[in-house]
Order: structure tokens, then C-alpha cells, then sequence
């Protein structure tokens, strides 16, 4: 018997150009769009099909613009193909902002409500650390250990951390610039595959980030957040759950926090989940899915036909 799991992608998946398709053949995507244009008195959709790439990439532009396209999705799968989350899901999970997807599929907070919250995180964590002061790099052919070493030996005078455990050897370390540069000279001194500083603008997923955690916390007391309709497994904890309070508070921990998400994907498997479906742009989940759970069936959509091959295997 067929079990599904929904996930959504986090930052990073972003290209100009993106949900433009899903917004000139569905009206119910293109009502997606446009509430989230009036939630943040921005033409956001503008930039997304036709705009700027690095404007794009901006962090404050690139969290609401994702999660803008993944209920795009969203809403055509429900309301096009009949596919409603709630009955067809055993879980929803999202990577970084992608849990704030996962949780507006789960009916937890308004899209509306997600799209402020998601451009108030934005630049709160770029206002938590200068531009240039710190960053992030990924390390290729590490395990979570090997890696954990790295950072102690790269930040003697300053903060490196596991940011993502993105699972298939692949981990993300996150802090200030100094160390970030001694770690990826170290990893090539130590048989680490390959080190690669990531094109960010700060310090996500580390300590450094509790300036932002702060002002969400703040924010997120000020959203009504309703139980789940389906069990969402935030990145913090990877532990099931409904209780919106609960989702308040691990929302918070997830600025500092690391994303989790090769357990996340182990957890699908081990409680018999045989199918990963990544909706919104991109398919860089669906990629870590099937590496980190060769059984695991996974598949993507974020364009009409891509939505029409999923409907047709679910």
C-alpha cells in the first residue's frame, strides 16, 4: 500500500521565471500571487517571472517568492486535480523556510499570514549579522561528526556550526567569515570531497542568527496558528506533530537550529512512508530524498505538466 509524504524546498531553489506557468493556466494559482502581492504591498510575482536575479536572490524576496510558488501548487493539486493534502498525506515536512509551506498546507497559518512572516524573517536575519561578516559552506563527502570536528578546529576565535544535515554526505556549516574559510581549507587538508562557500548573504541555522530568533518570536506572537490537519515534521525536533503552539515555538528554534532533514527523510521511510512528493520550485529535495532513501520513491512538480504527471502516480 502506497504512503505519501509532501515536502516543500527552502531557499536555494529560486530562478527567475518560476510558478509564471502554474499563474497563466491556473486561476487558483494566480489568486495565490496575487494575495501574496497585497500581503506584502509588493509585486512580488513581477520579480519572480520577469525580474532581477539577484534582486530575487535576496533573502528577504526569495522566502516569501518560494513559499508563493509551493501553495501555488498547492492549491492547484487540491482544487484542479482533487488531490486534497489532508486526505492524501501521512506527513507534510518543509527544508528551512519550506517548513513555513508545509505548515500553510497543513492549514496551520493563512497564506497571507505565512507570506509576512516569511519577508519579516528575511530581514531579520540579514539584519542579525553585517553583510560580509559571516556565512555558510557546504561540505561534500562528510558525515555529521567528521564535520562537527571540522568546526571546532576552524572556530578558535569565532562561531561554526552544523547548519543542515542535508543527508547523502552533504552538510551545511554556518558562521562568521574567518571561520568559515579556515573550515574549507581544513576539509581539503582532511579528505573532505569538496568545500564550497555557498552564496549567501549570513549565517543561517547558527547562533549567531538569535538577534532574528528574537524578532520572530516576537511576530509570531502576534498570528493565530491553528492544529494541523495533518502531522508535520518540523526540522527541529523531526518528531510528528499537530499542536499549533508547539509549531510556534519550534519555529523560533529553527533560526538558530539546525535543519535535520536527513533524519526527516530516514523518518519517512522507517514509518513505512513509500513516496515523497516535493512540491514548489525546483527538485533539489527530491535529490537528497532518493540518496538518502534509495526505496523511497520521489518525485516533483512545480510547473502544470510536472502537476499533471504527479496526479496521474498518486
Amino acid at each position: 500500500m502506497s504512503r505519501h509524504a509532501f515536502v516543500f524546498p527552502g531557499q536555494g531553489s529560486q530562478s527567475v521565471g518560476m510558478g509564471l506557468e502554474l499563474f497563466e493556466a491556473f486561476p487558483v494559482a494566480k489568486a495565490v500571487f496575487q494575495e501574496v502581492d497585497d500581503a506584502l504591498g509588493q509585486h512580488l510575482s513581477t520579480l519572480m517571472f520577469e525580474g532581477d536575479p539577484a534582486e530575487l536572490t535576496a533573502t528577504e524576496n526569495a522566502q516569501p517568492a518560494l513559499f508563493a510558488v509551493s501553495m501555488a501548487v498547492v492549491r492547484v493539486l487540491e482544487s484542479e486535480g482533487g488531490c486534497r493534502l489532508a486526505d492524501k498525506a501521512e506527513c507534510v515536512a518543509g527544508h528551512s523556510l519550506g517548513e513555513y509551506s508545509a505548515l500553510a498546507a497543513a492549514g496551520v497559518l493563512s497564506l497571507s499570514d505565512g507570506a509576512r512572516l516569511l519577508r519579516l524573517r528575511g530581514q531579520a536575519m540579514q539584519r542579525a549579522v553585517p553583510v560580509g561578516e559571516g556565512g555558510m559552506a557546504a561540505l561534500i563527502g562528510v558525515e555529521p561528526e567528521k564535520a562537527r570536528e571540522l568546526c571546532r578546529a576552524a572556530a578558535w576565535d569565532g562561531v561554526l556550526e552544523l547548519a543542515n544535515d542535508n543527508g547523502g554526505g552533504q552538510i551545511v556549516v554556518s558562521g562568521s567569515m574567518d571561520s568559515i574559510d579556515r573550515v574549507i581549507a581544513l576539509a581539503k587538508d582532511t579528505g573532505v570531497k569538496r568545500a564550497v562557500k555557498l552564496p549567501v548573504s549570513a549565517p543561517f541555522h547558527s547562533s549567531l542568527m538569535e538577534p532574528a530568533a528574537k524578532e520572530m518570536a516576537q511576530a509570531l506572537t502576534r498570528v493565530m496558528l491553528e492544529d494541523a490537519e495533518i502531522n508535520v515534521m518540523p526540522n527541529v525536533t523531526v518528531k510528528p506533530t499537530r499542536e499549533a503552539e508547539l509549531f510556534r515555538k519550534h519555529l523560533v528554534e529553527q533560526i538558530t537550529g539546525q535543519v535535520r532533514w536527513r533524519e526527516t527523510v530516514l523518518s519517512f521511510a522507517e514509518s513505512g512512508i513509500t513516496h515523497q512528493h516535493e512540491l514548489g520550485a525546483g527538485k533539489v529535495l527530491t535529490g537528497l530524498g532518493r540518496r538518502i532513501a534509495p526505496d523511497l520513491v520521489a518525485d516533483f512538480a512545480g510547473t502544470p505538466t510536472e502537476i499533471d504527471a504527479m496526479l496521474k502516480a498518486l
